[in-house]
């Protein structure tokens, strides 16, 4: 028998005489589009830099600009009341941009959906996806203020350019956002229905649509935030009207700015409940 005293425990250590390169560990490859990314970003810091060390001041005092730009947010952030507007008509303003940012959602949220069912690469056609994905991603590309400008032109200035601008844009972005989380379902209860005779809508009403509710829901209160962003943005541009128009009034042309620190308080707290209606009703669906 062995003892314990003689039993020596063997340890093998890893040996890399044999293979220098097995001392190096290499965490990333550099590639093509790793120098790229290193070029343009050197780029614009010089650019920067640049810009900087050149930019003409016209001879403007840094000190009195910086003491009229700190008098200008005190009487914004510190001192704002209703201005000559009043509450009402502000509020009224507010109503309408709230009411077009919840329209311009909806009209984006059903168009989104069935077209995200169709470009979904797990329920369709590979070609017809594709095609639609490819669409969406150029109709992305353009940002919402231009399309108000664009059907403006075509329909002329006011609440229908609006509306049109925001639900086109809101469309390819939630078809885009809705099919990325219909792929994520798991493809065997996707075959498994498809197996039983299981009709397209029936799958998707049924198997697809209790399963990404949650995420449904985040995606379409993301975009009811960028579309209350938005519709406050083209109420000037586009002549939509609601509280954009009143920023633009007051801040443009009356330089109240008591006023502007008033609007833009009504604005953060409208945003503000729109974050915890997005956050209790994804809570509500997940405890499910």
């Amino acid at each position: 028998m062995i003892s314990k005293e003689e039993a020596t425990p063997i340890i093998q250590r890893p040996s890399f005489q044999n293979d220098p390169q097995s001392k190096k560990i290499k965490l990333h490859k550099t590639t093509a589009s790793t120098w790229m990314i290193h070029s343009v970003f050197i780029a614009l810091v010089l650019i920067t830099i640049y810009t900087l060390a050149t930019l003409n001041t016209e001879n403007v005092k840094m000190a009195d600009a910086f003491h009229g730009l700190m008098m200008t947010l005190n009487q914004m952030f510190f001192h704002p009341n209703a201005g000559s507007d009043g509450f009402l008509v502000l509020l009224e303003a507010l109503g309408v941009s709230v009411i077009l940012a919840i329209l311009t959602t909806i009209i984006g949220a059903v168009v989104g959906f069935f077209l995200a069912v169709l470009a979904s690469r797990n329920l369709t056609n590979a070609y017809l996806g594709a095609g639609i994905r490819a669409v969406m991603a150029i109709v992305r590309a353009i940002p919402t203020i231009l399309w108000a400008l664009i059907f403006s032109i075509a329909v002329g200035l006011g609440p229908t350019a609006a509306i049109l601008g925001l639900s086109f844009h809101s469309v390819a972005y939630l078809t885009k956002a809705y099919s990325e989380s219909i792929e994520e379902v798991d493809p065997s209860i996707i075959e498994a229905l498809k197996v039983t005779g299981c009709k397209f809508w029936t799958i998707v009403f049924q198997a697809i649509w209790p399963t990404i509710i949650p995420s449904l829901v985040s995606w379409t209160f993301i975009r009811l935030e960028i579309n209350f962003a938005n519709a406050v943005a083209v109420g000037a541009a586009a002549g939509a009207g609601g509280i954009g128009y009143q920023l633009f009034v007051t801040s443009g042309l009356s330089f109240d700015f008591h006023e502007v620190g008033y609007i833009v308080y009504m604005v953060i707290i409208v945003t503000m409940l729109l974050e915890f209606i997005a956050v209790k009703l994804r809570q509500h669906y997940l405890s499910k």
